[in-house]
């Protein structure tokens, strides 16, 4: 096997985001629930034997190779094993940058596992996971694999089971930066700790009691109202999203919000009325929707030991 194509990266969502308080050296402790959904970037491998980590076309607009976090993920993998195989990538993207749904973060994921199978270099989901916690916070749960209730700077992981659900992703044009919301002064950093028993009691509480526009959410997004309050053109999307009788909450520290669905039908149909009300509306806050399944495990769990 010297290629592979179409290899999955799916985004994420926090289900809540909890900032529980901040170490001495900066980093905030979390708690969280992240859960995969149906929204892909798609990659293609080819081995080199020649070393060479070669990206091919133009992944995202602007960013130069040594800064991509696939090619990164590459190199670190390289690195780690002293693989003299290297690789070309071209990877087509779904995900939009700085959504708050982990498309760089998958990426770089799913180049581990994939580069890891292709390179035949044989290194388990830990260690694997201990490469990605170098290149993102973010990246240890794509490759963990299953949803999870997450601690620590989202580095602590529990599996978790979540009920069947689809959701319906809303991309505002507007955007904002991860560092920009946690440095803010006003961010909850005291946020009381709540334990994974908690958070699935209430899911059984509440279990079918979403309906489209009317879902019910657990806990909050500490991220939320900083983002808003840090850029208007967010804030303008919340408030257009709250005239439309919309209960959407935000996902990591924006840009994109969701609705949660009991199924990929009703998140179709919540979608097309969006797609409506947007059309009708002249001042344009939305610049994407779209409606996805909810996964109950990464879908490149199984290629990994």
């Amino acid at each position: 096997m010297t290629t592979l194509y179409d290899v999955p990266a799916p985004a994420k969502i926090n289900l809540f985001l909890h900032v529980t308080g901040r170490r001495r050296d900066g980093y905030h402790q979390l708690q969280t629930v992240f859960r995969f959904i149906g929204l892909y970037d798609y990659l293609d491998f080819e081995r080199r034997s020649d070393g060479v980590i070669y990206r091919e076309g133009t992944a995202v607009q602007g960013l130069a190779a040594d800064d991509d976090l696939v090619v990164r993920a590459a190199r670190a993998l390289q690195a780690a094993t002293g693989t003299r195989y290297g690789a070309s990538i071209h990877y087509r993207k779904t995900i939009p940058a700085g959504g708050g749904l982990g498309g760089g973060s998958s990426n770089a994921a799913s180049t581990l596992i994939a580069l890891n199978r292709l390179w035949r270099t044989g290194l388990s989901r830990r260690q694997l996971q201990e490469i990605g916690a170098s290149l993102g916070a973010d990246v240890p749960v794509f490759i963990f694999g299953d949803a999870a209730f997450a601690q620590g700077t989202g580095d602590q992981l529990q599996a978790l089971s979540l009920p069947e659900a689809a959701y319906v992703v809303i991309q505002p044009y507007a955007s904002i930066s991860t560092g920009q919301v946690f440095s803010a002064p006003d961010l909850t950093r005291n946020s009381k700790p709540v334990t994974i028993t908690v958070f699935t009691d209430w899911l059984h509480a509440n279990a079918g009691k979403s309906a489209g526009t009317t879902p019910r959410y657990f806990g909050r997004n500490n991220l939320e109202p900083i983002a808003l309050q840090l850029d208007a053109g967010l804030a303008k999307t919340s408030r257009w999203l709250v005239s439309q009788g919309i209960n959407a909450r935000m996902t990591g520290s924006g840009s994109c919000f969701f609705v949660e669905c009991r199924s990929l039908n009703q998140a179709l149909a919540h979608q097309q009325e969006i797609l409506v009300k947007i059309n009708r509306y002249t001042d344009a806050v939305v610049k994407q929707v779209w409606a996805c399944p909810g996964l109950h495990e990464h879908p490149l769990k199984c290629w990994v030991n």
